[in-house]
């Protein structure tokens, strides 16, 4: 009995230790075309990192009084300025506060990367008349912007677009932003050959992730009785909702050689 139990849990601790394995490898697949730019931008982008607030020792209690798990980081933050008394109160005392109408949480659903998702630049190397072959590298030739956004419109937009960014940046371990820049004078080491009599293309793209899932807002209630507090949520609606989020200081690199312009 007790080798089958030892069987049982080494099976589990095996499948624990695969998953964590898969778990790890997803959030670190980028392909060799995509090369971070961090160090050789133009243009300086601001590090996107919102914070992840913990909630005090209150904000903890009330949230876990809810029905509804509550992520929304201004939510907390409201939570975590909330003070009350720890004084016995009479008895009978009841009282409901309205904390307002808030985008509670979003359950992401599906994270995909589109590694070309805008095109944004493309140099040209003409080695038609040339007796050996030539070398061409990446140049940004315009100062280029590229923007996310959500892919349809709901209410608290702010709110839900942090919230989707924060979790597509923990399931992706990459640098997300809902808009990012590209200098002009960018340039990359990586050599591209390019053959006699050929015209070498090297065409750079902003990668972009793909976040889909579900938004759930409702009415926020503090209702106390006597010592007691906890929160209530009322009418509860969900919707779903996706988002298209840049990769911060990263590009995708397409090169292709050919007889003639393109």
């Amino acid at each position: 009995m007790k080798i089958k139990q030892w069987v049982i849990c080494a099976c589990v601790l095996l499948s624990v230790c695969f998953s964590s394995m898969y778990m790890t490898e997803a959030k670190t697949k980028i392909p060799s075309s995509v090369l971070d730019i961090s160090k050789e931008n133009t243009y300086p982008n601001p590090d996107q990192n919102l914070p992840y607030l913990q909630p005090s020792e209150l904000a903890r209690e009330l949230a876990e009084s809810s029905s509804v798990p509550i992520e929304n980081p201004d939510l907390i933050k409201q939570l975590n300025e909330t003070t009350i008394s720890d004084s016995p109160l009479a008895v009978g005392y009841r009282a409901t506060i309205y904390l307002g109408h808030w985008a509670l949480n979003y359950q992401s659903g599906e994270t995909a990367a589109n590694w070309e998702y805008q095109r944004i630049n493309s140099n040209l190397s003409d080695n038609r008349g040339g007796t050996a072959p030539a070398q061409m590298h990446y140049r940004q030739n315009d100062q280029k912007k590229v923007k996310g956004g959500l892919t349809a419109e709901v209410p608290m937009i702010q709110d839900v677009k942090n919230m989707m960014l924060l979790k597509a940046m923990k399931k992706t371990n990459l640098p997300l932003s809902f808009e990012t820049i590209v200098g002009a004078g960018t340039k990359k080491d990586q050599v591209y050959n390019v053959p006699v009599k050929k015209m070498g293309y090297l065409y750079a793209y902003a990668p972009a992730i793909s976040e889909k899932g579900k938004v759930t807002y409702g009415e926020v209630y503090l209702e106390l009785k006597g010592n007691k507090r906890k929160i209530t949520v009322k009418n509860i609606t969900s919707q779903g909702i996706g988002a298209w989020i840049p990769v911060q200081d990263h590009l995708s690199f397409g090169y292709m050689v050919s007889d003639r312009p393109r």
